[in-house]
């Protein structure tokens, strides 16, 4: 596996990897969450991830499948159809020392929709913009996760995602100047 050069850096908000430094593809395949958002997300979600298993769908750098393993998550699973993307998650489970606790699939998201066997308490979706691709992919993640679980999904602001999928009901759309952070919970979650 070659390190990747020319790339942008992150960090890993908190718990055991706390302060490492995430490393991302230069260009526009591959936008990170701005920190801003990501602490955010994780304060909705905090009290979700002890012992979840996640997955990180459009993973790019990785840094959600990431950040929620340094917070407890029991396992997390990452997919990306863009070999300097699985690169970068490579590297970074290597370096925060979480790669025993994860599975990388270098694949399609729909692909791997198609033949997963494994099910999840916590799914990210962060694809690229404009392509419509978080409301293609939802039915297929919601059947992947179980009970009392969580899909949290990245948008730009002019994008409309359906107000319920499967078992899942939009629970509520944060917004962080131009993007959108919109949180799917089983219906019969309670808040």
């Amino acid at each position: 596996m070659g390190l990747l050069k020319g790339v942008t850096k992150m960090r890993v908000i908190t718990g055991t990897a706390r302060g490492r430094k995430l490393v991302t593809p230069e260009g526009l395949d591959t936008r990170p969450t701005a920190d801003k958002v990501k602490e955010s997300i994780f304060s909705i979600i905090q009290f979700d991830i002890p012992g979840a298993n996640v997955l990180d769908l459009f993973a790019g750098s990785g840094q959600m499948g990431i950040e929620a393993l340094s917070r407890g998550a029991e396992g997390a699973t990452f997919v990306d159809s863009a070999k300097l993307s699985i690169t970068a998650v490579k590297q970074n489970l290597d370096a925060t020392g979480f790669i025993g606790k994860a599975k990388v699939y270098p694949m399609e998201a729909k692909t791997y929709l198609l033949s997963a066997a494994d099910r999840y308490d916590i799914a990210f979706l962060d694809p690229p913009y404009h392509l419509g691709l978080v409301a293609a992919v939802l039915p297929g993640v919601a059947k992947l996760m179980r009970e009392n679980s969580i899909i949290v999904c990245e948008t730009q602001a002019d994008e409309k995602l359906p107000e319920s999928v499967e078992n899942f009901t939009l629970r509520k759309t944060y917004r962080y100047g131009r993007i959108l952070v919109h949180v799917y919970k089983n219906e019969g979650d309670v808040d």
